[in-house]
């Protein structure tokens, strides 16, 4: 049995194609297509016609691109972009009609939740009580259990996307106060979430997505090229650090640093300042780099729990295969990937 899911985020449209056999999702390819929806669509407004376009084309490679692959039709979701849209219904209906893909957006708890299983299928039973922190383009995830599942999971408004728009816009050098006023906004909407992970006095802690990736590669983490095995490890004086040298440079001079990549360049101070305020509060000393995140978290149950699970979650009823609507196939330039 092979598994695909397709993760439309603020930056990219994402494919996981696995094998699912032993129990584990063991990818046999992975591919994507940039789509930079949060450079288009500010928080909490429309998704543009422009957007939806993009969207489409990508939805659909990825679509074709796992059939290629003899995979199951996808599981598809979109992240907090589209989903705090006030026109999400109709974006995700247009990408139904034209590419035959089911797309659903997903609560930012339940996000928490299958994130913090791969989470906890990573990093394994030895970890004991755990805590998760997971950045993403519009929302920051926090969890804390002890077993399989999460006991505690939240969902805010403090992605590095977000925040960016909210504090940092600007090609040049990033303001002190703004910077201040950011940490500030963190800070107060954190408190209550961080005191509770507090409470709970975890043993250790993962951190997920692209922004905890680039940001533990510049705290002297491995290169990706070591493989996914090597343990990588960020603790939170270097990101004090980190933050520091962060704010003294442009976005372009960013993006000479290692690990950071230029199209999340913008965004890394954003996504910094948000990391180590968050570790902080939540008396977290350092955290370990998981490579596992919400695709292989919704992999995983689909494993575990069976195909239904999904039906039970996105509230759909799947249909007969002759009953699906043929995929439009739209001729036109392949997107950058």
């Amino acid at each position: 049995m092979r598994i695909s899911v397709v993760d439309v985020g603020s930056k990219t449209v994402r494919l996981v194609v696995a094998d699912a056999q032993d129990g584990a999702p063991l990818p046999v390819h992975t591919e994507k297509w940039r789509l930079r929806l949060s450079e288009l669509v500010r928080p909490g407004d429309p998704v543009p016609e422009e957007a939806v376009e993009r969207l489409v084309h990508a939805v659909d490679a990825a679509s074709r691109t796992a059939d290629k692959w003899r995979a199951e039709v996808p599981l598809a979701f979109a992240t907090a972009v589209v989903r705090s849209a006030p026109n999400r219904a109709e974006v995700l209906a247009a990408v139904r009609r034209r590419t035959g893909v089911r797309l659903c957006t997903l609560p930012g708890e339940l996000e928490a939740e299958l994130t913090f299983l791969a989470a906890r299928r990573w990093m394994g039973w030895r970890s004991g009580p755990l805590a998760l922190l997971d950045i993403g383009g519009g929302s920051l995830e926090v969890a804390f259990g002890r077993g399989r599942l999460p006991d505690f999971v939240a969902s805010l408004p403090l992605g590095a996307a977000r925040l960016t728009h909210e504090y940092l816009v600007g090609e040049g050098l990033p303001d002190p106060r703004r910077v201040r006023d950011l940490r500030r906004s963190v800070r107060h909407q954190l408190r209550d979430v961080a005191a509770r992970i507090r409470w709970e006095g975890p043993h250790t802690a993962a951190a997920t997505s692209r922004t905890f990736q680039q940001l533990g590669r510049l705290c002297g983490a491995p290169p990706g090229r070591h493989g996914p095995f090597v343990e990588r490890r960020m603790v939170r004086e270097d990101l004090r650090e980190a933050v520091r040298r962060l704010s003294t440079l442009t976005a372009a001079e960013r993006a000479q640093l290692p690990g950071i990549s230029a199209p999340r360049a913008d965004q890394s101070l954003a996504g910094a300042v948000l990391a180590h305020t968050a570790m902080k509060l939540t008396g977290l000393e350092a955290v370990t780099i998981c490579p596992w995140a919400i695709r292989e978290g919704i992999m995983l149950r689909h494993i575990e729990d069976g195909p239904s699970w999904w039906t039970d979650v996105t509230g759909r009823d799947p249909e007969p295969a002759a009953d699906r609507p043929t995929p439009l196939r739209i001729a036109a330039a392949p997107m950058t990937r």
